[in-house]
């Protein structure tokens, strides 16, 4: 587990993929506390990644830390930008992608609707191609809304999936999803200061090829 922020009210990490972002046995809050050495620390979960999704994400570590992070979640002054390899590539160089979604909570995915109804929510991102290599493209995402699988599907439903995806694509891909959190920013709910963190993805496969 890396860290690269603590302090009295918030830990900013890196979270690994194949873990839960929710405070569970294994789950990123324990894996936190391990990495603070103390298995006791009060470590809150303020916004999530997919389970299969790594990336920088940051926690608090009190109530009122948790309250105000939760606050510019909800308000949209919390900045999140993603990194994003896909397989083809999209029409234009930079765009803005808008869905109707609906999510199916039997089986666990997300859909497009065609029409507003019960459940459906608009989800909104921006992206921008930054390079693409043969049939690969990676693409810098910023997100307005934050559906469940936002990114997954509105890419997916173009005929773009990311690499690694296996929910909604059939592609075997030899890696996790190319899907990384990779810059967060938000105001320190204690200083009251902007603070902006980022990571670039892993030197593997498919980043290093694009």
């Amino acid at each position: 587990m890396e860290l690269l922020f603590s302090d009295q009210d918030i830990v900013v990490c890196i979270k690994p993929a194949r873990v839960l972002s929710t405070d569970e046995p294994g789950g990123l809050p324990e894996l936190v506390r391990q990495a603070l050495g103390d298995p006791k620390a009060d470590v809150r979960t303020v916004h999530r990644l997919d389970r299969v999704v790594s990336g920088v994400m940051v926690l608090a570590k009190n109530a009122q830390a948790a309250s105000e992070l939760s606050r510019q979640i909800r308000e949209d002054a919390f900045t999140k930008e993603y990194l994003a390899v896909l397989h083809g590539c999209p029409e234009k160089a930079e765009g803005t992608l808008t869905d109707l979604l609906y999510r199916d909570k039997a089986r666990r995915m997300t859909m497009v609707a065609r029409e507003p109804g019960k459940g459906v929510q608009e989800a909104i991102l921006d992206y921008r191609v930054l390079n693409r290599t043969g049939e690969l493209t990676k693409v810098e995402v910023h997100l307005r809304t934050g559906r469940t699988h936002q990114i997954r599907v509105q890419f997916a439903s173009r005929g773009l999936p990311l690499v690694g995806e296996r929910k909604y694509a059939t592609l075997e891909d030899p890696c996790e999803i190319a899907l990384w959190s990779h810059k967060i920013g938000f105001i320190h709910p204690g200083t009251g200061k902007w603070m902006a963190f980022s990571r670039q993805p892993p030197e593997a496969y498919p980043w290093t090829e694009c």
